[in-house]
């Protein structure tokens, strides 16, 4: 794993392992009984909270972080094969997510700002900058494999996400010294980064296409070009942040270089077509990193029905077209929280809300489905990522 030159997770790089081996035991746990992909979910929550929150994990983060203090926000898409850290090689814990429908985000969104604006707030506070990463995702092999939120339009898709960043310039400021708003394509056959050039003012600049630059060089090679690569691309992104946003992007080399491997071997079929049979909704999903399983909706949008039906409609055409069986899904909500007392009593409140929210609407738009529907609530600890069962 490639998480920076002194290697601060070297000592924790058996999460990462045991994140990918999940990944794969995926592949086999789609196709059990709804009650068996249920008790799988939880077990990998409480695997998750039990490694996050053990010392040498606790330790690797803090050196992580003192060695690469840059935040990293990420804006994308709810579709399941999004999944960056998985992509990156990055352990939890380090990228803060934020989710919607075909990574559809408006700042003015008051729920949206002012999470976002406190999560800014939070690192300033801390004396670190940010880096807010905006994504679009498409499949070099078949457009329809790209994002249904757009209409499977990724020129649309990369518009949008040139607009949001001139929001965030907008919010944060344009000198880019505290907040740095950088556009990525995600290519989702290999799980490939494309960084736009920060000259790039519509889509059509430089691009830094990490699946290319593997292409041209074997993986030495490729990770060995990546810095001067990487700076000649983003001259205006400060150097700090530069140096922090390396490790991720040679631990996104090396995963696109291991699914080349795996694709060639037949080990690992590639997550190319939605197989996802959870609709998650809410915050706190970080815990749940294995691609492809998973739609999950953030709680920005003021039309919050609408992810909610592109995601029903996903997984009801996942089980028309056999690609998971179709004697269940789930609806999982989650709200996280900082304290305990008020803060928590009122994530209890917003997972329960965001629960019902889901279920009513699908029972009215997909009575069909519905019939097929299991529900489950959670609140989330931010500080221990303990996911707490409500029901």
């Amino acid at each position: 794993f490639f998480l920076g030159s002194s290697g601060p997770f070297r000592g924790a790089a058996a999460a990462v392992a045991a994140a990918t081996a999940q990944s794969l035991r995926s592949q086999s746990v789609k196709t059990r009984p709804i009650a068996e992909r249920i008790e799988w979910l939880f077990a990998l929550a409480d695997a998750h909270t039990t490694e996050y929150a053990g010392p040498e994990a606790w330790l690797a983060r803090k050196r992580y972080h003192a060695e690469h203090p840059t935040a990293i926000l990420v804006l994308k898409c709810m579709d399941g094969r999004i999944n960056i850290p998985v992509a990156t090689n990055t352990p939890a814990g380090i990228i803060q997510p934020f989710r919607n429908l075909g990574g559809m985000f408006n700042l003015g969104w008051p729920h949206l700002g002012e999470t976002l604006v406190e999560a800014v707030g939070r690192c300033v506070a801390q004396g670190r900058q940010a880096l807010v990463v905006i994504t679009y995702h498409f499949s070099k092999g078949s457009p329809h494999r790209g994002c249904a939120g757009f209409g499977y339009d990724t020129a649309a898709a990369r518009r949008h996400t040139f607009q949001i960043r001139q929001q965030v310039e907008h919010v944060f400021g344009a000198g880019h010294a505290t907040v740095f708003p950088l556009v990525c394509g995600f290519e989702t056959d290999e799980d490939a980064l494309i960084l736009h050039a920060d000259t790039d003012l519509d889509g059509g600049g430089p691009l830094l296409d990490l699946s290319a630059l593997l292409d041209e060089n074997d993986e030495r090679g490729a990770l060995d070009a990546l810095g001067a690569r990487l700076a000649g691309h983003l001259p205006r992104m400060p150097a700090g942040m530069r140096a922090d946003l390396l490790p991720l992007l040679r631990g996104n080399v090396a995963h696109i270089a291991a699914v080349r491997r795996a694709s060639r071997a037949a080990a690992r079929p590639l997550d190319v077509e939605h197989c996802e049979w959870i609709m998650c909704l809410g915050r706190g999903f970080d815990w749940l990193h294995v691609p492809n399983v998973a739609l999950i909706i953030g709680p920005y949008s003021p039309d919050l029905a609408d992810p909610i039906r592109k995601a029903a409609s996903i997984i009801q055409s996942n089980m028309r077209e056999g690609r998971i069986p179709d004697d269940g899904f789930l609806v999982l909500s989650s709200a996280p929280y900082h304290d305990i007392g008020v803060d928590r009593a009122r994530a209890i409140l917003k997972a329960g809300f965001m629960r019902d929210f889901a279920a009513d609407v699908i029972r009215k738009e997909f009575p069909e489905l519905a019939t097929k529907m299991n529900l489950r609530t959670t609140v989330l600890s931010w500080e221990s990522r303990t996911v707490e069962h409500l029901d």
